[in-house]
């Protein structure tokens, strides 16, 4: 009994570390593997703006519960049939579960923008809501690897 308390206390605190894998999708926040790098900035205005979910993916959080579950399934019981049947139920929990949990804290929203640039006509960009821009606002749009669009401060 006390190793299936511990085993499912494991499993638990890896379902919960799994909170942490959320992408950042906001504009104020760069990897650092893009410091340093040039990006092409051109200026536009947005024409258009709404909310949209962003949907994280829920690879790992399947196989984290699938391998969590069915370790702890496996101290079900007390021959080597219940431990195989308690496993392979523990498992398949394991892995609903986590997937569930992966892609609830790694559900998003942000914000679609479309923007009528000088140079290439319109082109659309999600971002983190964290700083909302307004309909009809000059923007600058950032290009690079991680595109971002920001307000256009110029006088």
């Amino acid at each position: 009994m006390k190793s299936f308390i511990l085993k499912s206390i494991g499993a638990a605190c890896i379902a919960l570390s799994m909170a942490g894998c959320a992408s950042n999708i906001s504009s104020d926040s760069y990897s650092d593997q893009l410091v340093g790098q040039a990006s092409r900035t051109f200026a536009g205005t947005i024409v258009s703006s709404r909310v949209v979910n962003v949907e994280g993916n829920n690879e790992v959080g399947g196989l984290v519960g699938s391998v969590a579950g069915g370790v702890a399934g496996s101290a079900i019981g007390g021959g080597f049939r219940a431990n195989a049947l308690g496993a392979i139920g523990g498992a398949l929990l394991g892995g609903v579960l986590g997937s569930s949990v992966e892609k609830g804290v790694s559900q998003q929203k942000a914000i679609e923008y479309v923007i009528q640039t000088e140079r290439d006509g319109l082109i659309t960009v999600a971002q983190g809501i964290d700083n909302p821009l307004g309909n009809g606002q000059k923007v600058l749009v950032i290009q690079g690897k991680t595109t971002r669009v920001i307000a256009d401060t110029r006088p």
